[in-house]
């Protein structure tokens, strides 16, 4: 108890002499603050296109892709491979007794950003049930695109990135042009691309190719069925992957990237901070050191001075990881980026999220930093000699 008295006691006369070392302990504060805001600004990137991939992956999805291929771009499958895929079990049927599926052309077109920088997006034909296989996309403006002709829906994220992506608005490419007729959101990748009839795609090329073919399961059990199914077609030279796995996969290079940027920034920056630390609770045990000798004679306790010490730091750093924290919330949450996505170099458009989640270990991580930044000074000021100590100016 005594102990406890005495920390409180020592804790309350550092903290009433914060004004005098005010510049000292802003060091702290914005050295801590500028790692939380870098880390969780860069963690947070990492959210926002996670949670945009995630959002895509339904269980009772799969994609059917060219065998080999490592995404859409790089895949082709001909009419009667497709016709033979939709014909497999373990697809769900409508009312019609047709196939919920969606036989889809990718095409990559070059759009302009608002600042003149071109962009590859991607084209996407759609068969004429895709959206009661993708109830998630909706039409927030204007109308659907009507079949056999040169008619396109963008994505809202996509409309809000690229410059002439209103309705009315028309994209020229080599050998058609084509209408912008309608606005479209799904809160997922899709939500990236410029959506047309499939047919009509690429008859535009002369190209009579599919990229994939994305199918809904009877169940999520049902994949192995039509895995199977398709595995023993002689004819048929295919992947099948539940739609989840397959855009987790499309993220892998950019997640990776990101998160060795984390660590390396962020180590550089925590080091840097701690050592910030350590310079600034070292300047304020030199220019206190009498008064913590005098403390220290009349009787208060090693583990009180170690302990009020460590306190300091900690809250330094802790207010400047909810500095940093606030920073990296006001000036980055809800801001859209494009990160190349997959080997076709096609954009991904997400939203950055600064969630509570995020903003709480990168405080957690500043106040580790205090701590590690407070331990040697705080152990120095408990060995340092009374005597030399009440010596000293």
């Amino acid at each position: 108890m005594q102990s406890l008295v005495q920390i409180i006691a020592v804790v309350t006369v550092n903290l009433r002499s914060l004004p005098q070392r005010l510049g000292n302990s802003l060091v702290v504060v914005i050295g801590s603050a500028g790692v939380v805001a870098v880390l969780v600004a860069v963690l947070s990137m990492s959210a926002g296109m996670t949670a945009v991939l995630q959002s895509v992956g339904h269980d009772d999805r799969a994609i059917v892709l060219r065998n080999g291929s490592a995404s859409e771009s790089g895949s082709s499958l001909s009419r009667d491979a497709v016709r033979s895929i939709l014909d497999a079990p373990g697809i769900e049927h409508d009312s019609d007794g047709k196939s919920v599926a969606s036989a889809e052309p990718l095409r990559l077109l070059q759009l302009s950003k608002h600042d003149g920088a071109k962009i590859t997006v991607p084209l996407r034909g759609v068969g004429a049930r895709a959206f009661d296989l993708r109830p998630e996309i909706k039409i927030v403006a204007g109308r659907k695109f009507e079949p056999s002709v040169n008619e396109v829906i963008v994505g809202k994220a996509a409309q809000a990135q690229y410059r002439d992506m209103n309705i009315g608005s028309t994209i020229a490419t080599r050998t058609t042009t084509w209408a912008i007729v309608g606005v479209f959101e799904s809160g997922d990748a899709h939500e990236s691309e410029v959506i047309a009839d499939a047919d009509t795609v690429m008859s535009s090329e002369n190209d009579s190719t599919f990229a994939s073919v994305t199918v809904k399961l009877n169940s999520p059990a049902s994949l192995q069925e039509l895995s199977g199914a398709l595995s023993i077609n002689p004819m048929l030279h295919v992947d099948i992957v539940r739609e989840g796995e397959y855009y987790a996969r499309q993220s892998k290079t950019v997640t990776a990237l990101l998160s060795a940027l984390v660590f390396v920034v962020g180590t550089i920056m925590a080091v840097g901070a701690v050592f910030s630390a350590l310079n600034t609770m070292y300047a304020a045990i030199s220019t206190r050191a009498r008064e913590i000798a005098t403390l220290r004679a009349i009787g208060f306790r090693t583990a009180a001075i170690v302990t009020s010490v460590l306190i300091e730091s900690l809250l330094l750093a802790t207010v400047g990881g909810v500095v940093g924290a606030l920073l990296a919330w006001m000036f980055f949450n809800g801001q859209i980026l494009s990160t190349t996505q997959g080997t076709s170099n096609s954009q991904l458009i997400f939203h950055i999220a600064v969630t509570p989640a995020l903003a709480l270990n990168g405080i957690a991580i500043s106040a580790v930093i205090g701590l590690i930044g407070g331990l040697l000074p705080a152990l120095r000021a408990a060995r340092l000699p009374i005597a030399i100590a009440l010596r000293a100016s």
